[in-house]
């Protein structure tokens, strides 16, 4: 219930904002929620930026945030590469920022085809180059080369429309190798995981927040929390009806999921779920 809710974990593009523009009710929304003893986390899957960029990003909407509340793909490829990579090379098809911040985790990058690349890292590239496509085709042609994707988006929101994301820049690469990518980020639950592993609360304390089912929602669904999908991004209703992927919640904006949610919390109202939407 909406009332329970104290913890929540918010997709940013598409949900808070898009671009560099926040939607409206979302800096009310998440004042209230420090304001109320509760706290706000930020799961995406843009590999673009680090986690202090985004405190800069969120710094310049006049939002107070830490390092610690960001819940990005890229920072959970670092922590997946220093477990599962140390000591090995890593062909990393991404931004410099995301370079710099798996470097910063004792990560073996290159961007060259060297013979001892023991895997080929793939995030959402805003600097894509050809030359990078082909380098990662040379490798994934080879014998033992692991495929991995930072997320399985499809698409980025942006204030014209959508722009290719990280799944659709692995599919050309799928489509030309013959091999699918594992996927790090959302719907993987590790990243609600970590947010859980800092509250320390209940399962019933959580929601994630997001514009999209099979990464946001599925993402809350696969960790066990409930969800709320908001109709500013890519799911629409009729979406949600043939879906696998139910949110608990559907709301148009972030402003009416705000209202709702302290509706809840001050015993007013009542809760609508989506039974009716999904049936």
């Amino acid at each position: 219930m909406l009332k329970e809710k104290k913890y929540f974990l918010f997709d940013i593009d598409g949900t808070l904002a898009v671009g560099e523009t926040l939607y409206d009710g979302t800096k009310e929304f998440l004042e209230w929620i420090e304001q109320s003893g509760g706290r706000s986390f930020y799961i995406t899957n843009n590999s673009t930026k680090s986690r202090k960029d985004y405190v800069d990003k969120f710094a310049r909407w006049g939002i107070h945030t830490v390092e610690d509340q960001f819940m990005t793909a890229s920072y959970a490829a670092c922590l997946y590469m220093k477990e599962q990579y140390a000591g090995k090379k890593v062909f990393v098809l991404g931004t410099p920022s995301f370079l710099e911040e798996l470097k910063e985790f004792g990560i073996q990058v290159t961007e060259e085809a060297d013979p001892d690349v023991a895997c080929v890292l793939v995030g959402f590239d805003d600097t894509l180059r050809y030359e990078k496509l082909s380098k990662a085709c040379e490798l994934l042609f080879r014998e033992g080369i692991e495929f991995l994707g930072t997320n399985p988006d499809l698409r980025c929101p942006a204030p014209f429309g959508y722009i290719p994301d990280c799944g659709a820049i692995c599919g050309m690469l799928r489509d030309t190798v013959g091999r699918s990518p594992e996927f790090i980020g959302k719907p993987n639950r590790v990243i609600a995981d970590l947010c859980a592993e800092q509250c320390g609360g209940s399962l019933e304390e959580f929601l994630v927040v997001g514009d999209r089912l099979y990464t946001d929602i599925a993402c809350g669904i696969n960790a066990g929390m409930e969800t709320a999908v908001v109709y500013t991004g890519e799911a629409d209703e009729e979406e949600v009806r043939t879906s696998r992927w139910k949110p608990d919640y559907c709301f148009d904006t972030i402003r009416d999921l705000y209202k709702a949610v302290r509706r809840a919390a001050e015993g007013e109202g009542t809760e609508k779920e989506t039974e009716e939407l999904t049936e």
